[in-house]
């Protein structure tokens, strides 16, 4: 098929040419000088992502899964307690993870669609008059439903009830996105990975850690190895890794921090808003409904779309990228099948969104889906003149 693929999922995104240049290069030695300043150049600029001055940034070669894992075996000990909020297929992912290394996890079943109340959280959080959870787990951006949780409120929640657990998120899908502020909001453990806000390939899992945290560690007798963060954190301060890093995707981030922190964290916040709401005014336009409840918790990095009943999601998925070399993202769990999500986060701009919209209404109509043609389009285009940047 002629043309590029328009990789509309949300995540991994698409590569900017100046990443993947940097990462098209010779092996170097990852012991040696220049390797070292490499090293000693990132980690600062990783912190600024995160938002954070106070908090220690760590990097593995694995996916978000293993930050996740990490997160955990560094913070907690065999048969801790965990308070976990599950909005859909993530959120009850990371729950399950927890379970597996046999910490004790209370999780609140909250239904697909909406965030994490405040008001849920605090109740729970006083009613463990014992202090017994150790950690609360939550998730920034569920990529299931295109949620973005109020991760301010969740510290507000802990503070209010006069908890000392541990706060961990997920931001996945999330960070250099959707807006995140590490040190403001108290957040204890930040984890992602790199195919997704950072503009890189999937490979690396990244990790955010406050002072607390690394106190937890010090008393945590969960076993682990791989994911330790002592020897990571003593390796990086000599500008090496414990065991060898994948050096090609360093050079690659080098670049893509060039890039976020060139453009400015609040502007890339300002701009994902403003491509998502293109996209949720389309999708009214076509007289359908997001899985995001509410425009409260809408994310600005992707949008889950139900369909009109009657009408099989997949086979709208399938058709686009058969077709219009097109690739959107699929409902997951219960949204299979129902829903579709369309990823408008990363590298990309106004053009790219329209052309994904104008695609989405073509693949609609060859499912003879009920729609006025080219009114998502529309609605996007009078969002986008109307909200352009002075």
């Amino acid at each position: 098929m002629t043309g590029r693929l328009f990789l509309q999922i949300p995540g991994p995104t698409n590569l900017p040419e100046p990443v993947q240049r940097a990462m098209d290069m010779a092996l170097i030695n990852h012991r040696g000088a220049d390797f070292i300043a490499l090293t000693k150049k990132l980690l600062p600029r990783l912190k600024q992502v995160f938002k954070s001055k106070e908090g220690t940034p760590i990097i593995f070669p694995s996916s978000g899964s293993g930050a996740w894992e990490s997160s955990l075996v560094n913070t907690l000990s065999p048969g801790d307690a965990v308070l976990a909020f599950s909005i859909g297929q993530f959120s009850g992912d990371w729950a399950k993870a927890a379970r597996a290394h046999g910490y004790k996890v209370d999780l609140v079943e909250l239904p697909w669609g909406g965030g994490v109340p405040e008001d849920v959280a605090y109740e729970k959080l006083a009613a463990d008059k014992s202090k017994s959870y150790k950690a609360v787990l939550t998730i920034h951006n569920e990529t299931s439903t295109g949620v973005t949780t109020h991760v301010k409120s969740l510290r507000a929640a802990l503070d209010r009830a006069r908890h000392p657990a541990l706060l961990l998120v997920d931001t996945v899908s999330g960070l250099a996105s959707a807006d995140l502020r590490f040190d403001e909001w108290g957040i204890d453990v930040a984890v992602t990975g790199s195919q997704k806000g950072l503009l890189l390939p999937p490979g690396l899992g990244i990790l955010c850690v406050s002072q607390k945290a690394l106190k937890a560690m010090e008393t945590a007798k969960s076993p682990r190895y791989y994911f330790d963060w002592a020897p990571m954190i003593e390796r990086n301060r000599q500008g090496i890794f414990p065991y060898t890093p994948v050096t090609q995707m360093l050079y690659g981030m080098d670049v893509a921090l060039d890039m976020l922190l060139e453009e400015g964290m609040d502007n890339i916040f300002q701009r994902h808003y403003r491509l998502a709401e293109g996209v949720r005014r389309a999708v009214k336009a076509w007289g359908m409904e997001t899985v995001a409840k509410s425009p409260d918790v809408a994310s600005n990095v992707l949008t889950a779309v139900f369909l009109p009943q009657g009408y099989d999601a997949d086979a709208l998925i399938a058709l686009t990228e058969a077709k219009l070399n097109l690739a959107l993202g699929a409902g997951l769990g219960p949204l299979a099948g129902r829903a579709f999500r369309i990823g408008h986060l990363g590298w990309l701009n106004e053009l790219e969104v329209l052309a994904t919209l104008g695609g989405v209404e073509l693949g609609m109509k060859m499912l003879k889906v009920p729609f006025p043609l080219g009114a998502g389009v529309k609605a996007a285009q009078e969002w986008l003149l109307e909200s352009q940047p002075a």
